[in-house]
């Protein structure tokens, strides 16, 4: 290995992303031949046979819906009667009968209204001799968006916004979600049925489960109406619900709305679902990577990223120094973790989560010669910010000081962005197009001072 660490950590996380790139994932898991089309993916398989379908449609959306798009429409050419994919700014257009719409993220906008209309209209036109294709992945919650009935876009945004604010996890989001909602926990299943239906799924949840993944549009939901309002409740959300949502969520508990479809509905019986990849597989990647450059002791802390961000840094940071320590000696000891932590905003500061973690880490390993961190998100975006995250080692704190700068100060007000901008320590690769969570990667060598940025 003689690259500088910094570098390192940044080719370590690239090589996760690349692993996850969404066109790859689905031209594995799907495959066509003159007798029809195959889908297999980890655990799961299925063939549907030519003679068996009508029409072809494709659905979906999330922030790697282009490329998933893009990919299935290859492997159906001449056979797409139709589809609706949402995806970011800037990646809509159209490829024949596939129309890709443009949806916001982390918040619903009308994009994300107009998409998820347009996959209820085609799918509830489909069939018993119809074929379905659904693409999902990471953003989908947010990109495909029908609220439920009495409930405006922007009042089912507000208690999405709520959540996000009180460091709520992506499950507990998204149980909420999905009793809002006339598409996620189940609803695009009822809308095909009795269509038959290959759902692949790029999963950015913890455990990958399907009725996460994008909120679960074709999946059963093993949640209730009892359980968001625990939820709401523990998060200190309730009392500043819409008045729609909180009218929604009583007619649910008094059972004059009914729940989302549960395990053994019907809309269930001709679907198909498989995870065509995740968190696990860039971490594999990512593991890889660090062995091919050498480094002897390399250990993988699978979902390891979750809860508070800063608090989640300072145990990855005990965790990293344990691994420098059983290293042999003047060798250097690899930490990968992955997963999605959360940030309980009480600042008024500008950062993301992978950011915070950054310098909650920086401020931790303050004054260490010989240890670095980078976390980033695997989309390419941080919060609101054009960065995918941020590196952090010994000397962070020091150099911010220098410039008049307090990384506690700034930790306190969510605030790691301009920090981070200010020291060029940021790490910035655009929209990556596929989305599996956040990775961290962390370097440390025991006895062999070693400031990042020179060669190990």
């Amino acid at each position: 290995m003689n690259v500088p660490v910094k570098r390192f950590l940044e080719e370590v996380f690239r090589a996760a992303v690349a692993a996850v790139d969404p066109a790859r994932l689905v031209l594995r898991a799907l495959s066509r031949s003159p007798e029809g089309i195959a889908l297999s993916a980890g655990e799961g398989s299925a063939f549907a046979r030519w003679d068996s379908i009508r029409d072809v449609y494709l659905v979906g959306g999330g922030k790697a819906g282009r490329a998933m798009g893009e990919a299935a429409a290859g492997i159906f050419e001449g056979k797409v009667a139709a589809g609706a994919i949402a995806v970011p700014s800037g990646k809509g257009g159209a490829a024949g009968p596939l129309r890709f719409i443009e949806a916001g993220h982390p918040y619903p906008d009308e994009g994300s209204r107009e998409a998820a209309e347009e996959m209820l209209r085609i799918l509830s036109a489909a069939g018993e001799e119809d074929f379905v294709v659904a693409l999902l992945s990471g953003g989908g919650s947010a990109m495909i968006c029908a609220p439920a009935a009495g409930i405006s876009l922007a009042e089912k945004g507000e208690a999405t916004r709520l959540l996000l604010h009180a460091g709520a996890g992506i499950g507990e989001i998204n149980a909420v979600r999905k009793h809002l909602s006339r598409v996620k926990g189940g609803g695009m299943a009822r809308a095909a049925h009795p269509a038959r239906v290959f759902a692949l799924l790029l999963s950015d949840v913890p455990g990958d489960d399907p009725s996460v993944i994008a909120s679960g549009p074709f999946s059963p939901d093993p949640t209730a109406f009892e359980g968001v309002v625990e939820t709401l409740v523990r998060r200190e959300a309730h009392t500043r619900l819409p008045e729609s949502v909180r009218a929604r969520i009583e007619a649910g508990l008094a059972g004059t709305v009914p729940e989302t479809p549960k395990p053994g509905d019907p809309a269930f019986d001709r679907i198909a679902c498989a995870v065509v990849g995740s968190n696990s597989t860039a971490l594999e990647a990512a593991f890889a990577a660090a062995k091919r450059a050498g480094i002897g002791s390399v250990r993988i802390l699978p979902g390891f990223l979750r809860g508070e961000a800063r608090e989640c840094a300072r145990a990855f940071v005990a965790e990293l120094r344990k691994a420098s320590a059983s290293a042999p000696p003047e060798s250097p000891a690899v930490l990968i973790a992955g997963g999605e932590a959360a940030v309980t905003v009480r600042g008024g500061g500008n950062g993301g989560r992978c950011q915070e973690f950054a310098l909650s880490a920086a401020i931790e390993i303050d004054g260490e010669e010989g240890v670095a961190v980078l976390c980033a998100g695997t989309d390419g975006v941080d919060g609101p910010t054009d960065a995918a995250g941020a590196f952090a080692d010994g000397s962070t704190c020091s150099r911010a000081a220098v410039l008049g700068l307090s990384p506690g100060d700034h930790l306190e007000n969510n605030d790691a962005f301009p920090l981070f901008r200010a020291l060029s320590d940021l790490l910035a690769t655009g929209p990556t197009g596929t989305n599996v969570a956040d990775i961290a990667v962390g370097w440390a060598r025991a006895g062999a001072p070693l400031r990042a940025g020179s060669p190990p």
